[in-house]
């Protein structure tokens, strides 16, 4: 679903309030930016500590690169 958003005089834009409570963006949070072929793309960036328990089956076992 797209939603449009306006740009102010200080090239702010306001998330809409459906977007903000889907992904759980908070006031304070960061949000990520990147632009590619011509399409912003807006990426929250979570701490990684709220990530603990979110993929319980993913092993985490040798992964560290020992070939160097």
């Amino acid at each position: 679903m797209m939603e449009n958003v306006v740009v102010s005089q200080r090239f702010q834009v306001t998330i809409p309030k459906s977007v903000r409570e889907k992904l759980n963006i908070t006031p304070g949070e960061k949000i990520g930016v990147i632009e590619k072929d011509e399409v912003i793309h807006l990426i929250p960036i979570k701490d990684i500590r709220k990530m603990r328990g979110k993929f319980p089956k993913i092993k985490v076992g040798n992964l560290r690169d020992e070939t160097l």
